[in-house]
């Protein structure tokens, strides 16, 4: 029996990514009949020890960050074309 190559399917990545200091946002586009649809994530970076780990929890210092971040998310999404890719 031969080894028959696979196609794996690329990994679904963002389409864009913002960061300020340890706060960063994630864009992510999914296509639909009506055109994209735009989802973010969110996530804080952080060490523990010598280990870079993140969350997706916000404590009262980052919560301003978050907020600005949020914004320009929503800033990038509006000015993204609204028609379906081909």
């Amino acid at each position: 029996m031969r080894n028959q190559p696979t196609t794996a399917k690329p990994k679904n990545q963002p389409v864009h990514h913002i960061r300020s200091g340890a706060v960063s946002a994630s864009i992510w586009r999914q296509e639909t009949g009506k055109g994209p649809v735009f989802n973010v994530t969110f996530q804080r970076s952080y060490k523990d020890g010598e280990d870079w780990k993140t969350s997706t929890t916000f404590g009262r210092g980052n919560l301003l960050v978050l907020g600005l971040i949020a914004a320009r998310a929503f800033e990038w999404i509006s000015s993204q074309p609204r028609t379906p890719r081909l």
